[in-house]
């Protein structure tokens, strides 16, 4: 088992990227949320790894935290999720949002993610509840909100917006937060909130 790998970075191109750990050149598939945070080529690079055995092929993905890898393994055992919909599932969210999805038992924010349907989101929701405490190296714990206030829902509605729009839910998250103001509707908020980013 490649548990983990650190090197040097000689390509990227997603969703593959090249990494030289003395002078072996590893091929590794890797979520997008690895690549909008890769170094420049030549730099060196650590990621957790995931290794898949395969009769026509030996795959390996990578990933940039222990905590994600942990939530990728989590996500293939869910029945009907391959490590291409794990890798495609972890591109459209970032592992604390898709964690927190799951304990908020919120299948509708899930189906925003590309590749995910109703059922695979409400699949997701139901076998994945039970596994996130025994994921290693879990974030300090995950807030758990049983319900939203209406700022709060306000600015989940906003911040899901500007994902829609192709805003990074790290970009989309620090501009809502900017703005967000008691009684302001998610509306205004994106309005305020766009402004901020296009500057």
């Amino acid at each position: 088992m490649i548990g983990q790998l650190r090197g040097t970075l000689l390509e990227k191109r997603p969703p593959v990227l090249l990494l030289d750990v003395n002078g072996v050149g590893y091929e590794v598939e890797a979520p997008m949320t690895v690549f909008y945070e890769l170094p420049e080529t030549g730099q060196p690079l650590t990621l957790h790894t995931h290794f898949v055995v395969r009769e026509d092929a030996q795959l390996l993905y990578g990933f940039a935290s222990r905590y994600e890898r942990e939530l990728f393994r989590a996500l293939i055992k869910v029945n009907g999720v391959g490590p291409k919909m794990g890798l495609a599932i972890l591109s459209g969210i970032e592992a604390d949002r898709l964690a927190q999805c799951i304990q908020d038992q919120d299948a509708s924010t899930l189906v925003k993610v590309p590749g995910i349907g109703k059922k695979t989101a409400e699949r997701l929701v139901i076998e994945m509840s039970d596994r996130l405490d025994k994921i290693d190296g879990a974030p300090a714990s995950l807030p758990g909100r049983v319900s939203l206030d209406p700022v709060d829902d306000a600015r989940s509605d906003a911040i899901a917006a500007l994902e829609a729009l192709g805003y990074r839910n790290k970009d989309a998250v620090a501009a809502v937060s900017k703005v967000a103001e008691e009684g302001a509707s998610s509306e205004q908020m994106i309005r305020m909130a766009l402004k901020n980013l296009a500057k």
